[in-house]
């Protein structure tokens, strides 16, 4: 008789219910073998996004069925690869992007979402980069089409993909206008930053942007937030101007699930209605980067410049803070978003990794 392979097991952070942050458990899963395609990777950090809260309370629909685990990108060690892959060798360090189970000390993942990064750089910072900079980026360059001297409007500037897509914005001439909630959040997106204004979310904020933007207004508005600001971000824009919307975080501003509140965020959030596009000569578009997969050659020359960038010192990624990549870690990260504490990116990471100084640090 022939002896049984032994089961392969990896330990994850699971969505098995919704609820608050201290629904997520730690469990041990099966780990298959990579398909001739596939690669395994053995992570060593792990991005958190604010859409990884939205999938714990039920607000996010690309989702698949409980239990699961979160986590769009990860940054580690090649373990093995399928019999088909031969750019990747096990050894090799490497980054990928996810629709979801990254946040596990193991992943197994098609080679053609795997992307590698610069010496220079920890798991950690890369890590934190792919997410938040190709949202930015897409949303900037291939979405809204930016071009230098325009004025964009970035609400939540001092998030995650708001210091990325404010950092690419200035870097392409483009003048600055950001919000933040917390005024140490708005004077860095000013002065380290380089955004021409940041304004107080948490206020009535479109009157000081209109004076400050004057007689041109804005060009461009990235929108991650919904509801009032949304109306907000159309009424401001200029002829010609495009709002790109790509997010909601108006309907969970606390760490639980509030139906009333996700509605109300939505039925303030304007509807698309051509005739008034056509009669303001204005444009909207929608970017979910996940479902951008099948276009991957977008993402990874994207993501090639955004590494070479990172490596000249001409970007600089945003780490507000790590946690480890444990279920004590996961609640602790997800409670500190859902405060909105974070200026930048937070990430989890392996506790066996080396702790390294990330490449720009807010605190």
């Amino acid at each position: 008789m022939n002896a049984t392979a032994p089961h392969r097991t990896t330990r994850a952070i699971r969505i098995e219910r919704l609820g608050p942050p201290e629904v997520l458990v730690e469990r041990d899963i099966p780990l298959p073998d990579p398909g001739p395609d596939d690669v395994q990777l053995r992570v060593r950090a792990a991005g958190v996004n604010f859409a990884d809260l939205l999938m714990r309370t039920g607000l996010y629909s690309t989702v698949p069925p409980r239990p699961f685990s979160a986590g769009f990108e990860v940054a580690g060690e090649v373990v093995q690869v399928g019999a088909g892959v031969s750019s990747w060798r096990a050894g090799d360090r490497a980054a990928a992007l996810l629709r979801y189970g990254g946040q596990a000390r193991d992943v197994i993942v098609p080679a053609t979402q795997l992307f590698r990064y610069p010496d220079a750089l920890s798991p950690v910072q890369a890590a934190a980069i792919p997410v938040v900079y190709l949202t930015a980026w897409v949303a900037l360059f291939e979405a809204a089409r930016v071009r230098a001297g325009e004025t964009a409007l970035i609400l939540g500037a001092a998030g995650g993909v708001g210091t990325a897509a404010t950092q690419l914005a200035v870097r392409h001439g483009l003048r600055v206008i950001g919000t933040a909630g917390h005024p140490r959040k708005r004077e860095f997106v000013v002065r380290e930053l380089g955004a021409a204004a940041c304004f107080d979310s948490r206020s009535d904020w479109e009157p000081e942007v209109r004076r400050f933007a004057g007689a041109r207004s804005i060009d461009v508005a990235l929108d991650a937030v919904g509801g009032r600001a949304s109306a907000a971000c159309q009424r401001l824009l200029a002829p010609l101007g495009r709002h790109v919307f790509y997010g909601l975080s108006d309907a969970m501003p606390g760490a639980g699930r509030n139906w009333i509140r996700a509605g109300l965020a939505w039925l303030r959030t304007p509807s698309v209605r051509p005739l008034s596009l056509i009669e303001r000569n204005t444009g909207i578009f929608g970017i979910h980067l996940l479902h951008l997969l099948g276009r991957e050659e977008i993402l990874r020359s994207a993501l090639v410049e955004i590494y070479r960038l990172v490596a000249a010192g001409e970007l600089k990624p945003v780490i507000d803070r790590t946690f480890p990549l444990t279920q004590g870690g996961a609640v602790e990260a997800h409670h500190y978003l859902h405060a909105r504490k974070n200026t930048g990116k937070v990430v989890l990471e392996v506790a066996e990794t080396t702790e390294e100084q990330p490449a720009w640090s807010a605190r």
